[in-house]
């Protein structure tokens, strides 16, 4: 059985996918700061688990080379 590329690749993929959503957040937290402490806690709270959501094709990729 020879390696695949798909895991590695896939890898880099994922942290580069975490360092892009951190920027991302990181960026709207000078707004989101005046919000209202609960606001500011349904918002990290969403942001945390929406970065989830392309990892399901994108570890089935890395697994079978199918997206879908």
């Amino acid at each position: 059985m020879t390696p695949s590329w798909r895991k590695p690749a896939g890898m880099l993929l994922i942290l580069l996918l975490i360092a892009v959503w951190c920027v991302l957040i990181v960026s709207l937290s000078g707004t989101v700061g005046g919000w209202h402490w609960l606001l500011q806690l349904v918002f990290y709270i969403v942001t945390g688990i929406v970065w989830i959501t392309p990892l399901k094709p994108l570890l089935r990729w890395m697994e079978t080379g199918r997206w879908r």
